[in-house]
């Protein structure tokens, strides 16, 4: 019977750790803000090609400070298209490129995302970030046109562009990490026209 409450004791003293260690990797991976690429899907409309991307953003301490005291932050969707060469380097056949601009407007207080010249506002920060992590067409540009008899390696991420603040928090980045701020890149192997179906999950390299 003793050895039986100690083994209970234990299971939930085990598991109270385990929690912990959740909870704290939890909050210690909110501070110093995230992205993950959730899911993205090529697709072809009008002769041309895009990706849908949805991805989950969240800002670090620092990022939010400087955010409402009138910092904009700018972001980078890239999609890089490339096929092999077994003489050289894989060539770089199409790109797609998105920069988004997010400010915190005082007077209404309220957030902005900048894309292309068209602005959306938003009351909180949380809806800002959702709309910024789902961008449902982004133009994939052809340097030479894609061909469905070859196979091409297709590379996606999403970062905060450091080189677009000011230099005194270009600084504090080289001190500290609460402004890297990027996703892993999703590498995947694929064909054009693309199958319609929608990736949640690809090899991270």
């Amino acid at each position: 019977k003793t050895d039986m409450h100690a083994a209970i004791k234990n299971f939930w003293l085990n598991l109270l750790f385990l929690l912990l260690i959740a909870l704290f990797s939890s909050a210690t991976f909110a501070a110093k803000g995230y992205i993950e690429i959730e899911s993205f899907q090529l697709k072809k409309a009008d002769e041309n090609f895009y990706i849908a991307v949805q991805a989950d953003i969240g800002l670090s301490k620092a990022m939010k400070q400087a955010l409402r005291k009138g910092v904009d932050l700018y972001f980078v969707t890239r999609l890089l298209v490339t096929k092999p060469r077994w003489y050289w380097l894989d060539e770089e056949v199409a790109r797609g490129k998105e920069r988004t601009e997010l400010s915190y407007q005082a007077l209404t207080r309220q957030y902005r995302l900048l894309q292309n010249g068209q602005s959306q506002n938003f009351s909180t920060l949380k809806a800002a970030l959702y709309a910024l992590g789902h961008q449902p067409d982004l133009l994939i540009k052809e340097h030479t046109p894609l061909r469905p008899d070859i196979p091409y390696t297709a590379v996606l991420q999403i970062w905060l562009d450091v080189s677009r603040l000011s230099k005194p928090f270009q600084l504090e980045w080289l001190d500290t990490q609460d402004w890297n701020l990027s996703s892993e890149k999703k590498v995947w192997q694929t064909t054009f026209p693309p199958a319609a179906e929608t990736t949640s999950e690809s090899d991270d390299h």
